[in-house]
């Protein structure tokens, strides 16, 4: 071989080698930095960052709970006797409060009596709780403590079903309104999708003639190529107010609008894996079907999409990956109410559009910048899984093939 020739072919497969491993390097420190920014909110207090909660001595309790925290300032707990303190009314009082008890004379020029305005309220009465800045708290003493406080928690976070990150004086983080969310459009677009696909698919591959093949199947692949935010648009000025008026609704950014969108979109993936999967089924398959004196119809639903149900689940599955991990669209067609969804005409937030909406919005490396980056962790690891299990089908469509 000529010398020239051999080392540059080394120099090439030494290029793609380099490049493999720049590609894995970066991803894994993608990875890592996901999950490090992420896993620092469960280092975070239960309270809002720079604030604390006061209490007069005499009060026998020392701590609350992210749950009782919030009950207290939902009005659901009204007696400190419940938290296990005296039998007592619970008085909120907020920094804003000292405001409305005191001057500005008596507060000084530059608020330099407030701490001690504010430690004389807290003295006055043990029955009040004080949500305070640590810039003008008042120094603990024998009249005024700080409450303990506890770390948010990895049930709160997976369990919880209220996601309010802004509220005080206690953020809640709970992401069950938004896993819900993503997998009730995720799981109705391929509902709505699949079908659809399947049915294009075994057209493409089964009855069309090679003529029409070679102008649809581009066409659908070229839907592939359409920016998610069109697809938004499509979905925001043409299919809200038709599901809004058909449905008789209030508003037509619902779950269902969601699915709608997410299913067209999906289609191209599901058609294009779905319609390979078809042309693989062996040619001696259908001729034995042909032989045995089945119809064009039976041969494809009895031998065609039997042999090819595995490589149909994996556009399944890959068409549901997409759909989980979509952003735009969904944002602006769901109405991203980010509550427990109780039917599919109502409005839903999903993972991505949480993400996308708040991200510029959270203080970097606060709670709630965290929280966000926790919840592209949860993500990653709902598309990993999807990943591997249509890998997992494709090899054994491989195998079955072989």
């Amino acid at each position: 071989m000529n010398p020239i020739k051999r080392i540059s072919e080394r120099f090439i497969e030494g290029i793609f080698k380099m490049s493999s491993m720049v590609t894995s390097i970066v991803i894994l420190l993608i990875v890592v930095f996901l999950f490090k920014e992420g896993m620092g909110l469960f280092s975070s207090p239960i309270v809002e960052s720079g604030y604390g909660l006061y209490l007069n001595t005499t009060n026998p309790v020392s701590d609350l709970s992210f749950t009782q925290i919030k009950q207290i300032y939902d009005g659901e707990i009204d007696n400190w006797k419940t938290v296990g303190g005296k039998d007592e009314v619970i008085e909120l009082f907020r920094f804003d409060d000292i405001f409305s008890i005191y001057s500005d004379e008596e507060l000084g020029e530059n608020y330099e009596f407030l701490p001690e305005k504010l430690n004389q309220v807290i003295t006055d009465k043990s029955n009040i709780i004080a949500f305070l800045p640590y810039k003008y708290a008042p120094k603990q003493s024998s009249f005024v403590k700080e409450i303990s406080k506890e770390n948010i928690g990895i049930r709160e976070f997976l369990l919880g079903k209220e996601w309010l990150p802004t509220t005080t004086p206690s953020p809640l983080f709970g992401i069950v309104p938004l896993i819900l969310g993503t997998l009730l459009v995720s799981f109705f677009a391929i509902l709505f999708a699949l079908p659809l696909g399947l049915g294009v698919a075994i057209y493409i591959s089964e009855i069309a003639s090679s003529k029409i093949r070679r102008i649809i199947k581009p066409a659908i692949e070229l839907l592939a190529g359409i920016p998610s935010v069109v697809y938004g648009f499509f979905g925001l000025t043409v299919l809200v107010p038709i599901v809004q008026k058909v449905g008789n609704l209030t508003v037509g950014e619902t779950a269902f609008t969601g699915s709608l969108i997410l299913a067209i979109m999906a289609l191209p993936t599901i058609i294009s894996i779905s319609e390979d999967a078809l042309r693989n089924t062996p040619l001696s398959l259908r001729e034995a079907s042909y032989a045995l004196g089945a119809t064009q119809w039976q041969t494809i639903y009895k031998v065609v999409i039997p042999f090819a149900g595995s490589g149909i689940s994996t556009a399944a599955i890959l068409g549901i990956g997409r759909a989980i991990g979509e952003t735009m669209a969904v944002l602006m067609v769901t109405g991203n109410g980010a509550v427990i969804p109780h039917s599919l005409f109502e409005s839903v937030r999903t993972i991505p559009a949480t993400i996308a909406a708040e991200l510029g919005e959270a203080p970097s490396g606060g709670a709630h910048y965290q929280a966000l980056f926790l919840l592209g962790c949860v993500l990653f690891l709902i598309t990993l899984c999807f990943s591997i299990i249509s890998e997992y089908i494709s090899k054994k469509q491989s195998s079955k093939i072989a």
